[in-house]
Parts: C-alpha cells; structure tokens; sequence
C-alpha cells in the first residue's frame, strides 16, 4: 500500500490526524525533498515526531529509482510518501500515483493545506487568480521566457498571477552532468528580488507591455509559518526589499486599508492602525474584486 500524505506549509505539526496515524504504522517513509521544503522543520524534527525514520528522497530516487525502492516496498509492506504542501502540487506525485496503478500498487491520498490556496492570505480572492507560473533561475545561456505569454493572457482577462520561485536543491551543474559526476551545487532558493529581476529583464527583451517597473506585486515568504512576510509595492520597489525580516509585516501605500486583516491573519500586535475604507458603500469583499490584476511572487525560503 502506498500512501501520498500532504504536509502543509508549517512544520511537523501540520500533518492531519489521520495521516499521521498511518505514518505510524508504515514500514517506510519517504520525504520528498526537491519540488519544495518544510521550513520549520529539519527531517529529525519530523523523525521525533512521527517516531519512524524518515528517508529522504531526492528528483533522482523519485523518478528514476522509485520502482527499485518506494514502489517495491509498497508491494509488500505499507508505505507513506510525504510532500510539503498538497500531494498534487506537482506532476512527479502524480506521475508516481499512475506508476504505483500498473504495478497493481492500491495508493490513497491525503490532501493538506498548498501555497496554492494559503496565497489568498494576502487580500486577493482565489476565483480570481488565473494561471500559475513557474520562474526558474536563469543562467548565461538559458532564459525560458514561457511565463510571459501566461502572465499576458491573465493579465487581459483581469486575473492575478501566482509566480512559483524556484529552488535548487541537490542539484548538478551541466558539467558533472556530462561527466557523470556526482557533485552537487549548494543549494539555492530564489529570493523575491531575484524573480522581479528576472521578470524585467524578459519584459526589456519582449517589449509587448505587458508589465513594467511601476506594476503592482505583492511579494510573500514562508506562508503557513510564524515567520511568514507579506510585503507589496511596485516591481521597482520589491528590486530592493528583502522579504526575509522576521515578524514584521510591511506593506505599500495601496495595501494600507487591508492592514487589520493581515495583522488579524498573522497575528502580530502593532497597536491600533487607523485606516479608512476608500468606498463607503462597498464591502471589504467588494472593494477587492475592484483592484487591477496584480502580480504575485511568492518565494518558500
């Protein structure tokens, strides 16, 4: 039997119930530690927790090994699978759900909380977020451009984009790819101001207007934690602001009426914040499916 359990975003802790009972009782648990990470937690903290040792299981194990190690010890024994955030979050967990299917392998799923649903924690309504995109470190020779015409499209039909920053984690340089060396690079996680960077730069390349440094972005890290940091402003402002600082919530002038719902969100006293709602006749609810497209960053560090 294998089971895909979801982790959510914070720590140990975030697991359901139910999952964690089946954790108990497995033979073999797999982390999976590449299409993202559990901030709060190390993999000892979640050994401590579950009481089993937990393996951890690079892109290389997953999918290129898996049949010789998670999916045979699901032939015989029980097997959990766990992925920070939702099991479906990406397509390797889907892949491995079909794979376990032709070998006869029954899997059961246990979904958790996912960035792609906690995004909203910043003001914005989810029915009106159209296409997620993934933004990749660029390199001298490599700089896919892909997510421009996905941004453009929501853009038009007056929805957010969600942007999805990359991470490197165990991963090797082209080089010792060829070589077959197996050397890793140390690992990278791609910081708000990296992506506003890049996102420029294909702008400056493409020139169709699409977004330019005065568009409105809201950058956020490490949601579903008690560090999480949402902070807005223009693509020329977020060049320089480092979303790291811990429990300090910082926003831009055109996020200030949202600012009690975020302190209520994140649960950080500043006194009291005067505001005033710019529509009397509009709810807070009603005020927001006023507000142009905007641009959302989202980084896991």
């Amino acid at each position: 039997m294998l089971y895909l359990i979801g982790l959510g975003l914070g720590d140990e802790k975030d697991i359901s119930v139910r999952a964690l009972e089946v954790v108990k009782r497995c033979t073999h648990v797999y982390l999976e530690a590449y299409t993202s990470i559990l901030g709060m937690a190390s993999r000892e903290k979640l050994e401590e927790f579950y009481g089993r040792e937990v393996i951890e299981a690079d892109r290389e194990l997953v999918e290129q090994g898996a049949d010789e190690t998670i999916l045979q010890h699901a032939e015989t024994g029980e097997v959990a699978f766990l992925v920070v955030g939702d099991v479906f979050g990406a397509t390797t967990h889907s892949d491995l759900c079909v794979r376990a299917a032709e070998r006869g392998i029954p899997y059961k799923v246990f979904h958790n909380a996912s960035i792609m649903n906690a995004i909203s924690c910043c003001g914005l309504q989810l029915y009106r977020f159209g296409e997620a995109v993934s933004i990749v470190f660029f390199t001298d020779t490599w700089k896919p451009d892909s997510f421009y015409d996905r941004i453009k499209c929501n853009r038009d039909n007056g929805l957010h984009t969600l942007c999805l920053l990359d991470i490197k984690v165990k991963e090797q340089s082209i080089e010792n790819m060829c070589r077959g060396r197996k050397i890793f690079e140390p690992p990278r996680f791609m910081t708000v101001n990296q992506c506003v960077e890049q996102l420029l730069e294909i702008e400056a390349t493409r020139k169709e207007g699409v977004y330019d440094e005065s568009t409105l972005c809201v950058g956020m890290a490490r949601i579903g934690t008690d560090t999480q940091q949402i902070t807005s402003g223009t693509m020329k402002e977020l060049l320089d602001v480092r979303v790291v600082v811990v429990g300090v919530l910082k926003l831009g002038s055109c996020f200030m009426f949202f600012l009690p719902f975020f302190l209520f969100i994140c649960d950080i006293d500043l006194g009291t914040v005067p505001f005033a709602f710019p529509f009397a006749h509009c709810t807070f609810f009603d005020f927001l499916d006023l507000l142009p497209p905007f641009g959302i960053v989202h980084c896991c560090a």
